[in-house]
């Protein structure tokens, strides 16, 4: 499966999280570790839900960039 995930930068940090995937969520220190980390997290979040009976959420979200002036 793939799914869509977000990447931001803060003042000392990175942050991922998953929209298709609720509480699914990383942190780390470069982008490339974010990454890594949110890759696992949504394995091992597939894993509990695979364990828990439950189905895994279709991925469907997208992301678009709009130009605007500013």
């Amino acid at each position: 499966m793939r799914y869509m995930v977000v990447v931001e930068k803060g003042p000392s940090s990175y942050g991922a999280y998953v929209p298709d995937l609720p509480g699914c969520v990383a942190a780390g220190e470069s982008e490339q570790e974010v990454l890594a980390l949110i890759q696992e997290a949504i394995e091992f979040h597939l894993e509990g839900l695979r364990d828990m009976g439950q189905p895994f959420p279709a991925p469907h979200s997208s992301s678009r960039f709009v130009d605007v002036a500013a």
